[in-house]
């Protein structure tokens, strides 16, 4: 039985699609949707490998992406099939985006006034002042996550066995791992938390682990900037974080992960 990996923290295709702009460089108003759309298939293909439930709007995304793409490839001759005379096809979702992005830029900002709200002190409130200038942090999406993971994937160099051993692989064991790491130390780099992983299957099943770590809410995931260094804190204590892996043992019929199907994700 494979391993089906149900998560809440994705927020939609339209982030995905952001991430991908941003990633490379593009204009919202000049999409490659050659590009996009085959990156963004190469990000489906990659939930799919790591068996993790892709939602249906995802799939909805990427059929509209290759009707564009084949609009795209026509010829114009005048007045198209729509009857929209010289429309560039990737204006609605030119302006889905641009209407999506002013969405996120104003939660973002009420999450930057609440945190200046909290910097506020009472009158005979005591003050701790920070020496230094204070670094500006963001949390990491999951899309950040899942660019850092294909580069780990890229820069490992695994050892070509050819006696097979089949090995079963825990997720809730790696979960356990990478709390003990977290536990020692204040925050560790996304990329360190692979380097004892000795195969391919046990990267995949690490990266697994951080999802179901992010969906408790046992870490958070932050960087300077986007696409910068990505660091992994715990939020919880080590009693809470007893409890919540007690719960997600007892919760989930977590199956044995047999390597085989964990062998070729894609990069």
């Amino acid at each position: 039985m494979s391993y089906q990996l149900k998560l809440d923290i994705f927020e939609g295709p339209l982030d995905l699609l952001l991430h991908l702009i941003r990633e490379q460089k593009m204009e919202i108003h000049d999409i490659s949707v050659s590009e996009i759309s085959r990156q963004y298939l190469d990000y489906l293909g990659l939930m799919t490998d790591l068996n993790l439930e892709v939602a249906g709007e995802y799939l909805v995304m990427a059929a509209e992406l290759t009707r564009l793409k084949s609009k795209m490839l026509l010829p114009s001759h005048g007045e198209n099939e729509d009857g929209e005379d010289g429309t560039d096809p990737r204006a609605e979702l030119t302006r889905r985006l641009m209407e999506y992005q002013r969405y996120k830029s104003a939660a973002g900002d009420l999450r930057q006034l609440e945190h200046e709200r909290q910097q506020l002190f009472s009158r005979g409130s005591e003050i701790q002042v920070e020496e230094g200038e204070e670094e500006v942090i963001v949390d990491a999406t999951v899309f950040d996550l899942f660019s850092a993971f294909k580069e780990v994937l890229n820069q490992k160099t695994f050892k070509e066995d050819y006696e097979v051993k089949i090995t079963t692989l825990s997720v809730s064991a790696h979960i356990s791992r990478v709390l003990d790491i977290l536990n020692e130390h204040e925050s560790v780099t996304f990329e360190s938390l692979f380097d004892e992983s000795q195969s391919k299957q046990e990267v995949i099943v690490t990266f697994l682990a951080l999802l179901e770590l992010m969906r408790m809410s046992l870490i958070r995931v932050q960087q300077g900037s986007q696409f910068e260094t990505i660091r992994v804190y715990p939020t919880a204590d080590r009693e809470a974080q007893s409890e919540a892996l007690k719960d997600y043992i007892e919760s989930e019929v977590e199956p044995e992960l047999n390597p085989e199907t964990l062998l070729n994700p894609r990069s």
